[in-house]
């Protein structure tokens, strides 16, 4: 069985935002593996979450929800495996927020992975990403319709939260893909006597739609939470601050994928990963993929990965 944990964004419907990687004849090919993914704690997607009703008030959590880590999120699914009778994964695998998942599981539960792929990760978020994430949740936050959490009901804050994307979809990208994509083209409808009002390039119109969608299908509150559950990350807190400690408890054959130009997760951070493996004696191999869709990639870039995994799952027993 293949394991895969999902970003920020994502949710249990795999198929559907990695269907170039989840099908028949595909990396994680579905004629040969069972594949599931799980919606994450915290989350608006069906997994409790702070949209979700408090038996105690029978309203929305709210701000009483409590604050989560990646680690709690592991924990709530591994009950869904124990539930499912699954007591251990061929495979676990995800990238992004996805990616620090998996290496939390494997070490937490290192006898219930064999084989786990990282991709677009790192083993504790930098302080570049915690200042990224406490931009788009200040936005959030001074939405005038954010009410201190308790927005259900009511006119939620979607300009912050959108604002919160816009930011968020900005590090996904890199400099070559939105320069191919967008260049600095203008748009042809725009409006010279209307000052800042509406998108003059492409490139504005293309983000304000992006924020206007996620809108449409993500909690405000549950971006606060599981952004700053991204924020507390860092494996080595499992060892008193060593990560090759905290990875020497591992079991499972690892590849660690990395993308040129995903200067969000930039390469030292893998590196840090794949060191910290080497030193504890594990069984690691590391690919680098070219690419210009930066943090993207791990989205878009299907024969890169596609040949790199199949080669990987060869050895998988």
């Amino acid at each position: 069985m293949v394991l895969v944990f999902h970003a920020l964004s994502g949710d249990a419907k795999v198929a559907e935002w990695w269907g170039n990687m989840v099908g028949p004849g595909k990396a994680f090919d579905t004629n040969k593996y069972f594949v599931l993914c799980i919606n994450t704690l915290g989350g608006c997607q069906g997994s409790t979450g702070p949209s979700s009703i408090n038996p105690k008030t029978k309203k929305p959590y709210a701000l009483d929800f409590p604050q989560i880590t990646i680690k709690d999120m592991v924990n709530a699914q591994v009950k869904v495996l124990d539930e499912l009778g699954i007591d251990s994964v061929l495979v676990a695998t995800g990238g992004s927020m996805g990616g620090m998942l998996t290496l939390q599981f494997a070490v937490s539960y290192p006898s219930r992975v064999r084989n786990v792929i990282p991709i677009a990760t790192s083993a504790r978020t930098s302080a570049q990403n915690i200042a990224f994430n406490e931009v788009g949740r200040r936005a959030i936050i001074h939405d005038p319709n954010w009410n201190k959490g308790n927005y259900y009901g009511k006119t939620p804050p979607n300009d912050g939260l959108s604002i919160a994307r816009m930011i968020g979809h900005i590090t996904y990208l890199s400099d070559k893909s939105m320069a191919k994509k967008f260049g600095r083209k203008e748009r042809e409808d725009r409006n010279f006597e209307v000052k800042f009002t509406g998108p003059q390039f492409e490139v504005e119109s293309y983000l304000q739609y992006k924020g206007g969608r996620f809108t449409e299908r993500f909690d405000a509150n549950t971006y606060l939470y599981i952004s700053k559950a991204i924020d507390l990350f860092d494996l080595s807190d499992e060892s008193g601050g060593d990560l090759t400690r905290a990875l020497s408890k591992c079991k499972s054959r690892f590849l660690v994928i990395y993308f040129k130009s995903d200067w969000l997760f930039p390469e030292y951070q893998s590196l840090e990963i794949v060191d910290a493996l080497k030193d504890s004696f594990a069984n690691v191999s590391y690919r680098v993929i070219d690419s210009t869709y930066g943090h993207d990639a791990f989205l878009l870039e299907t024969e890169g990965m596609t040949k790199t995994i199949v080669s990987f799952l060869e050895g998988a027993k």
